[in-house]
């Protein structure tokens, strides 16, 4: 089963699975055309970025993210963990996922299953399983209300009720939290 999913990511396809937080909707992160289908079916607002899972300190590279010692310094201490970090990303070839934002959001999940996974279909954009607007489904019955056979494939893990990610940005030198998640931290 899961070598079927790693396939269907890798091939531009869309599902939802348990996170290290909640249900996302997944799909790759590389891929303009899968980002553009998921901006889709959950009606995001087209300004506002997806938060990625990835694998390694080695994906950030994918992305053309230089992170200098202050930064590593910092991820070093909070990854891996339910902690989405904000980077900076001025690549116009990533502008399908920053959306002029000129930043992208990584998250490096503590679970080894789930990396492992990452290791194997790439970053992937994790946004929660929820028209915009809406709660975000619990389990895939609710997921299943939502999107139907819009999705290519649903890993049903039970009911998950839980928070999304602590997000926190790093900016010329500065760490500011944006959002308190399931990672309680302080700066």
């Amino acid at each position: 089963m899961e070598s079927e999913i790693v396939e269907i990511l890798k091939k531009g396809g869309v599902g939802v699975l348990a996170t290290d937080t909640i249900y996302g909707l997944v799909g790759s992160a590389i891929s303009e055309k899968t980002v553009s289908r998921i901006y889709k079916l959950r009606k995001r607002n087209p300004q506002k970025p997806f938060i990625i899972l990835i694998g390694s300190f080695e994906d950030l590279k994918l992305f053309g993210i230089k992170i200098d010692k202050f930064s590593r310094k910092i991820l070093d201490k909070i990854w891996p963990n339910s902690i989405s970090v904000i980077l900076p990303c001025v690549n116009r070839k990533f502008f399908y996922l920053h959306r002029g934002t000129n930043s992208l959001a990584f998250r490096f999940p503590k679970r080894k299953n789930l990396i492992k996974f990452l290791e194997q279909t790439g970053p992937l954009v994790v946004p929660s399983v929820n028209p915009e607007g809406m709660l975000p489904a619990e389990n895939i019955r609710q997921a299943k209300k939502y999107f139907g056979k819009k999705v290519d494939f649903y890993v049903d893990k039970g009911t998950i009720k839980g928070l999304p990610s602590t997000l926190i940005e790093i900016k010329n030198k500065k760490i500011s939290i944006l959002r308190q998640g399931t990672t309680r931290i302080k700066i």
